[in-house]
């Protein structure tokens, strides 16, 4: 891909914040180096940290997960998971035991890439591209491509910004500005037997760039599970990129994040965030000159970390709701929102668009107090407060970490396709512990120690992620 340099104006326009999340305040600009006061470069390093996060997040991301390395796959190649993830799986965070998920890396530096989605004849299934700033680009659930009973046959073309050429009959293009793209497709399965029929659905997916196109589609690459190539769960790529992430100095993620704005340039509503990475000493493609005096110096380090605290806090435009915190309306496409992008990368990788899927955490019951296995809880919907879905919903618990729990018997996300029984007012009660209670209905199984609840919402109606609804309370019997 050529390369791409923005050119940006030496000065500080404070009317380009106008409504701008990520940047509190406008401090005037640098007139020379003796002007740079502590404060200024701490302020700074932290709002670049928030902005430039998801891109190296994806960038490690792409970097581990592609290649010939047990558990890789090259470009432009699909991996499927071939099973649900087993109990104490770590990787990903809070992973799926909904669907299973083929995901791959895509390079259109070069031409086109293409991909075909089989009919999934009812099934559930969705699929969903994004690209290297984590924006969704496109998916199945797009307006005017939404389907709940399934997929039908469709082919989507992946194009460079400007290319100009045929594409094959039919096939949908979508504009690419970034050099990568995350491709993630999920096929529903309750798991045991099911499995190998959302294994053929995974079979029928196939990717090739578009000189290898062949009218019926290159065959894409097949994990091999016996070599540990297969994945299970939602996958964002092998290994653990947030804790990479988490072990550089400023250095190493400013670098990081200076080689991959060479190919992967943000939106044009970005030149004052960029102008701000300009002041710190980080431009595409070049070496970072991180400000170096010593209150400079002290002032990189306070920012820095700063920075990393903010994509882990959640931030104030959350829904929320009894203790519940989810994304609403802007996930997925986030414009000048770098907090909110910011934290929905570091909390969910990957995360879909409102129409795809809502996705609700809790780590605390309806007194404030944190969710231990040694209690017992309860979640009662209403007959009018269930999930409001056109697909369907789950439960899921995992540990603060995000992980299964390792001890569980049993992995289990709790909804209503497991048989939910309804109380005679047609309300449901969700019963949340360790143990089994009696009865065995309608159960949440959770860590002995602490854990969190996710509520997933496929295909959620408006009420869901628009503010008008939401989840009830944990309640602690």
């Amino acid at each position: 891909m050529k390369k791409i340099r923005r050119t940006i104006p030496l000065f500080r326009a404070c009317a380009a914040l106008a409504g701008v999340a990520l940047i509190a305040g406008c401090a005037s600009a640098p007139q020379g180096a003796g002007s740079k006061g502590n404060g200024w470069v701490k302020d700074e390093v932290s709002d670049s940290y928030v902005f430039g996060y998801p891109l190296v997040l994806m960038d490690i991301s792409r970097e581990a997960a592609t290649g010939n390395a047990p558990g890789q796959a090259a470009l432009n190649t699909l991996r499927h998971a071939q099973s649900l993830p087993p109990v104490g799986a770590t990787t990903p965070p809070e992973p799926n035991l909904d669907t299973l998920a083929s995901s791959g890396w895509l390079d259109v530096s070069r031409e086109p890439v293409l991909i075909a989605l089989p009919d999934t004849h009812g099934r559930y299934a969705d699929a969903r591209a994004l690209d290297m700033w984590t924006n969704v680009l496109w998916s199945t659930a797009a307006k005017g491509n939404e389907r709940v009973n399934g997929l039908k046959a469709q082919t989507i073309a992946f194009v460079p910004a400007g290319w100009k050429g045929t594409l094959p009959a039919r096939a949908k293009r979508v504009d690419v500005t970034t050099r990568y793209v995350w491709f993630l497709a999920r096929i529903e399965t309750r798991g045991g037997g099911d499995l190998a029929t959302a294994r053929r659905v995974q079979r029928g997916i196939r990717v090739a760039p578009l000189s290898a196109w062949n009218g019926s589609g290159k065959r894409v690459a097949q994990a091999d599970p016996q070599t540990g190539a297969g994945l299970a769960g939602d996958p964002v790529a092998a290994g653990t990129p947030a804790a990479q992430i988490a072990a550089l100095d400023a250095n190493g993620f400013f670098n990081r994040l200076a080689l991959a704005l060479e190919d992967n340039a943000p939106s044009p509503e970005d030149p004052h965030a960029l102008k701000i990475l300009g002041d710190i000493g980080v431009h595409p493609g070049d070496s970072v000159q991180l400000p170096s005096g010593t209150k400079d110096a002290a002032g990189v380090s306070t920012g820095f970390a700063d920075g990393r605290a903010r994509v882990a806090t959640p931030p104030s435009n959350l829904l929320a709701g009894n203790g519940w915190l989810w994304v609403g309306d802007d996930a997925g496409n986030y414009g000048t929102d770098y907090a909110l992008r910011g934290y929905a990368a570091y909390a969910s990788p990957g995360l879909p668009t409102i129409r795809d899927e809502a996705r609700a955490r809790v780590a605390q019951d309806s007194d404030g107090h944190t969710l231990n296995g040694a209690n017992r809880y309860v979640i009662h919907f209403s007959a009018k407060q269930l999930p409001p879905v056109r697909g369907f919903w789950s439960i899921t618990a995992y540990t603060p970490e995000g992980a299964l729990d390792s001890d569980a018997s049993v992995r289990v996300a709790f909804g209503d396709r497991n048989g939910a029984r309804r109380n005679r007012d047609g309300s449901l009660d969700v019963q949340v512990s360790a143990e089994r209670p009696r009865g065995g209905a309608n159960w949440v199984p959770v860590p002995k120690g602490d854990f969190r609840l996710v509520l997933r919402m496929y295909a959620p109606k408006p009420q869901a992620t628009d503010g008008s609804w939401q989840p009830p309370a944990v309640e602690r019997q």
